[in-house]
C-alpha cells in the first residue's frame, strides 16, 4: 500500500507543476504533525474549567475573562516547552526528573503529581457522569459506572495505533467547540464589555479563589508530564539537532491553545450573559443546565450536556494516560492502563455515594491544580534551560525570563488565596 503511493505521487509529479503539488504536501505533513496538542487540550476544558467558568461567570459576570487569558498565554508556554523537552531528550518529563534529581526529589515530585492526577481524575469522572446524567436521566452512580466503560472503550482505539487515539480525542474537541459556538449564538451576549474585561485586569479577596481555580483549571499539572510523552511517536534521532518538530509542535501548541482560551472564554459569556445578567443565582451544574432550558431553549441545554459529557469522557481519557505517564516515568512501575482506569474510579464514586456537592467539588479540585502546578513547572523550566540536555533547543534567555515570571504570578496567587482563606476574606 505505501509502495502504490509513492509510486502514484510520482507519476502526478512529472505532469502537474511543483508549485500546485507543493501546497498538498505541506498541509499533509502538518495534518501528521497535529494531534499532540489537541490532546493536551482536553484537559483545559474538561467538566472542572465547566465548573469554575459557570461560577465565574454567575457571580462575577465577565469580570474574571482576563484570567484567561493570561493562564492561557502561560498554557501555551508551558505546553511548549514540555513538548521540546521531549522532542529534545527522546525522554518524558517525569523520566528526565529521575534521572537529573535525587530520589527523595524524585519521590517528592511523583507524589505531588499523583495528587494533581486524582484531583484531575476526580473533575473528570464527575463532569461525564453529570452529562449522561443531563442528557439521558441516568442515575450518577449507574452513569459513573457507564463512565468507566466508555472510557475504557476508548482507550481500546489506541490498539489501532496511537493516531487513532488522538483522532477521536479530537473529534471530541471539535464537538466541545460546536456546542459551545451554538451557546454564543443563544445568548447573544454584548461585546464591548467582553473586550473590556479580556484585557484589563480585576481582583480583589472575593474573587480570589475562582481566579486560582481557574488558573489551576487551564494550565493543568498532569498534562505538562503526559505531553513530554505525546511527542514521543513522532520523534526521530536527527531532531535533537533539527528544529523542524520542535516548530511543528509549537504550530499544534498555539492551534490547540487557542481553540481552547476560545471555548473556555465562550463558558464564562453565556454564564454572564444569562446567569450574572438575569441575576440568577447557579448552586449546581443540573441548575444551570434546567435554567438555560427555558431561558434559551432546548437546544441551548442540549448543546451543554453534549459539550459537558464530550469534555467528560475525552478528558477522563487523557487522565488516565498522564496517570501512566507520572507512575511510569517517575518510579518506573507499569501497571494495565485499564487496571489504573478502574482504581481512579474510586474517589469520583465515592463522592457521587456520598452525594457530596459535584460543582463545590469540581472548583475545589481545580483550586487543588493551582497548588501542584509549580511542582511541575520549577523541574521543567531547570531541565529546559540546560544546554548539555536540552542541546539545540535550550531555552533562550527570554523564554526563561517567561517561564519564571509565569512562575511567580502562580506561587503569588496561590500565596493570595491562602491569606484570603486565613483571614476570612475569600
Amino acid at each position: 500500500m505505501p509502495e502504490l503511493l509513492v509510486s502514484s505521487t510520482n507519476s502526478q509529479a512529472s505532469s502537474v507543476p511543483s508549485a500546485v503539488i507543493a501546497p498538498s504536501r505541506i498541509l499533509r505533513e502538518k495534518w501528521w504533525y497535529l494531534g499532540p496538542a489537541f490532546v493536551a487540550s482536553v484537559a483545559y476544558m474538561d467538566p472542572g474549567n465547566f465548573a469554575t467558568n459557570l461560577e465565574a461567570g454567575a457571580r462575577f459576570g465577565y469580570e474574571l475573562l482576563w484570567v484567561l487569558l493570561w493562564s492561557n498565554a502561560m498554557a501555551i508556554l508551558v505546553q511548549y516547552l514540555a513538548a521540546k523537552l521531549g522532542i529534545a531528550t527522546g525522554r518524558t518529563l517525569p523520566e528526565n526528573c529521575r534521572a537529573e534529581f535525587s530520589h527523595p526529589v524524585t519521590v517528592s515530585l511523583w507524589i505531588v503529581a499523583e495528587i494533581a492526577a486524582m484531583a484531575t481524575d476526580l473533575a473528570e469522572f464527575l463532569g461525564a457522569a453529570l452529562g449522561f446524567y443531563l442528557l439521558f436521566g441516568i442515575p450518577m452512580l449507574p452513569a459513573a459506572v457507564l463512565t468507566g466503560v466508555c472510557v475504557m472503550l476508548i482507550l481500546a482505539v489506541e490498539q489501532f495505533g496511537f493516531q487513532w487515539l488522538e483522532r477521536v480525542i479530537m473529534f471530541f474537541v471539535g464537538v466541545i467547540g460546536i456546542s459551545y459556538a451554538l451557546e454564543m449564538f443563544f445568548t447573544k451576549p454584548s461585546w464591548p464589555p467582553i473586550l473590556q474585561h479580556t484585557v484589563v485586569p480585576e481582583l480583589h479577596s472575593g474573587s480570589i479563589y475562582l481566579a486560582v481555580s481557574m488558573l489551576g483549571a487551564t494550565v493543568m499539572p498532569h498534562v505538562i508530564y503526559l505531553h513530554s510523552a505525546l511527542v514521543l511517536p513522532r520523534r526521530e534521532v536527527h531532531d535533537r539537532e533539527e528544529h523542524h518538530h520542535r516548530k511543528m509542535e509549537l504550530l499544534d501548541v498555539l492551534l490547540a491553545m487557542n481553540g481552547a482560551w476560545l471555548i473556555n472564554s465562550a463558558m464564562v459569556v453565556m454564564a454572564a450573559a444569562v446567569f450574572f445578567g438575569g441575576s440568577i443565582h447557579v448552586y449546581s451544574i443540573e441548575a444551570a443546565h434546567d435554567t438555560l432550558v427555558p431561558l434559551l431553549g432546548r437546544f441551548a441545554g442540549l448543546a451543554f450536556a453534549v459539550a459537558l459529557l464530550c469534555s467528560g469522557l475525552s478528558s477522563s481519557t487523557v487522565g488516565t494516560m498522564a496517570g501512566q505517564v507520572i507512575l511510569q516515568g517517575f518510579m518506573q512501575f507499569r501497571i494495565s492502563i485499564f487496571l489504573r482506569r478502574l482504581v481512579t474510579m474510586i474517589p469520583a464514586i465515592a463522592v457521587i455515594a456520598y452525594g457530596l456537592d459535584p460543582l463545590k467539588t469540581l472548583v475545589l479540585s481545580q483550586a487543588v491544580l493551582s497548588f501542584c502546578l509549580p511542582f511541575a513547572m520549577i523541574p521543567l523550566l531547570m531541565l529546559t534551560r540546560r544546554k548539555d540536555l536540552m542541546g539545540a533547543h535550550a531555552n533562550r534567555p527570554i523564554t526563561n525570563f517567561l517561564a519564571v515570571t509565569a512562575t511567580v504570578v502562580i506561587l503569588t496567587m496561590n500565596i493570595w488565596l491562602l491569606f484570603a482563606i486565613a483571614t476570612g476574606k475569600s
